[in-house]
Protein backbone atom coordinates (compact mmCIF):
# COMPACT_ATOMS: atom_id res chain seq x y z
CA UNK A 1 0.00 0.00 0.00
CA UNK A 2 1.24 3.58 -0.85
CA UNK A 3 1.39 6.31 1.22
CA UNK A 4 -0.16 9.44 0.18
CA UNK A 5 0.09 13.00 1.19
CA UNK A 6 -2.58 15.92 0.29
CA UNK A 7 -0.22 18.95 0.31
CA UNK A 8 -2.18 22.18 -0.94
CA UNK A 9 -2.12 26.38 -0.65
CA UNK A 10 -5.21 27.81 -0.24
CA UNK A 11 -5.70 31.12 -0.19
CA UNK A 12 -9.39 32.04 1.03
CA UNK A 13 -10.16 28.53 2.35
CA UNK A 14 -11.72 26.71 -0.29
CA UNK A 15 -9.11 24.66 -1.23
CA UNK A 16 -8.34 23.96 2.17
CA UNK A 17 -11.85 22.69 2.33
CA UNK A 18 -11.47 20.44 -0.93
CA UNK A 19 -8.17 19.15 0.71
CA UNK A 20 -9.50 17.93 4.15
CA UNK A 21 -12.50 15.80 1.91
CA UNK A 22 -9.69 14.21 0.04
CA UNK A 23 -7.50 13.47 2.50
CA UNK A 24 -10.24 12.10 3.95
CA UNK A 25 -11.24 10.17 1.44
CA UNK A 26 -7.50 8.98 0.31
CA UNK A 27 -6.99 8.14 4.42
CA UNK A 28 -3.40 10.77 3.20
CA UNK A 29 -1.53 12.54 5.36
CA UNK A 30 -2.44 16.61 5.13
CA UNK A 31 0.25 19.26 4.65
CA UNK A 32 -0.41 23.00 3.89
CA UNK A 33 1.66 24.89 1.74
CA UNK A 34 2.07 28.53 3.70
CA UNK A 35 3.90 31.18 2.17
CA UNK A 36 6.26 32.92 3.94
CA UNK A 37 4.43 36.31 3.72
CA UNK A 38 0.43 35.37 3.99
CA UNK A 39 -1.80 37.19 1.29
CA UNK A 40 -3.85 39.69 2.74
CA UNK A 41 -6.94 40.41 0.96
CA UNK A 42 -5.43 43.52 -1.45
CA UNK A 43 -2.79 41.20 -2.71
CA UNK A 44 -5.39 38.50 -3.85
CA UNK A 45 -7.27 41.84 -5.70
CA UNK A 46 -6.90 40.24 -9.36
CA UNK A 47 -8.59 43.19 -10.48
CA UNK A 48 -5.64 45.33 -9.68
CA UNK A 49 -2.51 44.80 -12.19
CA UNK A 50 -0.15 45.98 -9.03
CA UNK A 51 -1.36 43.70 -6.28
CA UNK A 52 1.14 40.95 -5.24
CA UNK A 53 -0.89 37.98 -6.75
CA UNK A 54 -1.06 39.93 -10.07
CA UNK A 55 2.88 40.93 -10.34
CA UNK A 56 3.58 37.27 -9.52
CA UNK A 57 1.54 35.71 -11.51
CA UNK A 58 2.93 38.07 -14.77
CA UNK A 59 6.34 36.87 -13.94
CA UNK A 60 6.36 32.74 -14.26
CA UNK A 61 9.62 32.48 -13.59
CA UNK A 62 8.77 34.24 -9.67
CA UNK A 63 9.15 31.64 -6.46
CA UNK A 64 7.25 32.94 -3.41
CA UNK A 65 8.92 32.10 -0.41
CA UNK A 66 7.34 29.18 1.61
CA UNK A 67 6.71 29.42 5.53
CA UNK A 68 8.40 25.61 5.45
CA UNK A 69 9.80 22.85 4.35
CA UNK A 70 9.27 20.23 6.30
CA UNK A 71 7.02 18.11 4.51
CA UNK A 72 8.49 14.63 4.90
CA UNK A 73 8.14 14.07 1.21
CA UNK A 74 10.75 11.05 1.01
CA UNK A 75 8.05 9.00 3.35
CA UNK A 76 5.30 9.25 0.21
CA UNK A 77 4.54 7.28 -3.03
CA UNK A 78 2.13 9.74 -3.87
CA UNK A 79 1.44 13.38 -3.34
CA UNK A 80 -1.75 15.14 -4.13
CA UNK A 81 -0.79 19.07 -4.76
CA UNK A 82 -4.08 21.17 -4.44
CA UNK A 83 -4.20 25.25 -5.14
CA UNK A 84 -6.49 27.50 -6.87
CA UNK A 85 -6.74 27.99 -10.26
CA UNK A 86 -4.77 31.23 -10.93
CA UNK A 87 -5.01 32.64 -14.42
CA UNK A 88 -5.13 29.52 -15.65
CA UNK A 89 -2.58 28.08 -14.22
CA UNK A 90 -1.31 27.29 -10.60
CA UNK A 91 -0.02 29.83 -8.15
CA UNK A 92 4.08 30.32 -8.66
CA UNK A 93 4.08 29.28 -5.00
CA UNK A 94 3.53 25.68 -6.23
CA UNK A 95 6.61 25.46 -8.07
CA UNK A 96 8.23 26.74 -5.35
CA UNK A 97 6.83 23.69 -3.32
CA UNK A 98 7.95 21.00 -6.10
CA UNK A 99 11.09 22.28 -6.43
CA UNK A 100 11.85 22.72 -2.49
CA UNK A 101 11.87 19.04 -2.24
CA UNK A 102 12.97 15.89 -4.78
CA UNK A 103 9.80 14.13 -6.05
CA UNK A 104 11.62 12.24 -8.31
CA UNK A 105 9.72 8.25 -8.84
CA UNK A 106 6.69 9.99 -7.16
CA UNK A 107 3.10 10.23 -8.32
CA UNK A 108 1.91 13.94 -8.12
CA UNK A 109 -1.83 14.24 -9.03
CA UNK A 110 -3.32 17.89 -9.30
CA UNK A 111 -6.73 18.81 -7.97
CA UNK A 112 -7.79 22.38 -8.14
CA UNK A 113 -10.37 24.87 -6.96
CA UNK A 114 -11.54 27.74 -9.54
CA UNK A 115 -13.95 30.07 -10.07
CA UNK A 116 -14.79 28.86 -13.58
CA UNK A 117 -11.73 27.93 -15.58
CA UNK A 118 -10.46 24.39 -15.73
CA UNK A 119 -6.58 23.57 -15.30
CA UNK A 120 -5.85 25.50 -18.33
CA UNK A 121 -1.68 24.75 -18.61
CA UNK A 122 -1.40 23.99 -14.80
CA UNK A 123 -0.03 20.66 -15.61
CA UNK A 124 2.07 21.61 -18.08
CA UNK A 125 4.40 24.86 -16.42
CA UNK A 126 4.33 22.51 -13.40
CA UNK A 127 6.21 19.70 -15.13
CA UNK A 128 9.58 22.11 -15.17
CA UNK A 129 9.60 22.15 -11.45
CA UNK A 130 9.54 18.13 -10.77
CA UNK A 131 10.79 16.65 -13.79
CA UNK A 132 11.10 13.05 -12.33
CA UNK A 133 7.75 12.51 -11.38
CA UNK A 134 4.62 11.57 -12.82
CA UNK A 135 1.84 14.83 -12.91
CA UNK A 136 -1.29 13.78 -13.46
CA UNK A 137 -4.46 16.37 -13.67
CA UNK A 138 -6.83 15.28 -11.33
CA UNK A 139 -10.11 17.44 -11.15
CA UNK A 140 -11.16 21.00 -10.43
CA UNK A 141 -13.57 21.92 -7.73
CA UNK A 142 -14.67 18.08 -6.98
CA UNK A 143 -18.09 16.89 -5.90
CA UNK A 144 -18.29 14.42 -3.41
CA UNK A 145 -18.49 11.77 -5.76
CA UNK A 146 -15.19 12.64 -7.22
CA UNK A 147 -13.18 12.03 -3.75
CA UNK A 148 -13.14 8.50 -3.93
CA UNK A 149 -12.13 8.64 -7.60
CA UNK A 150 -9.06 10.67 -6.70
CA UNK A 151 -8.07 8.32 -3.83
CA UNK A 152 -8.21 5.37 -6.08
CA UNK A 153 -5.42 6.88 -8.85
Amino acid sequence: MSRKLVAYFSASGKTAKTARKLADAAGADLYEIRPAVPYTKQDLNWMNRKSRSSTEMNNHSFRPAIADTDADIAAYDTVYVGFPIWWYIAPTIINTFLESYDFSGKKIILFATSGGSGFGKAAENLRHSAPDAEIIEGKVNPKEKDFQKLAEM
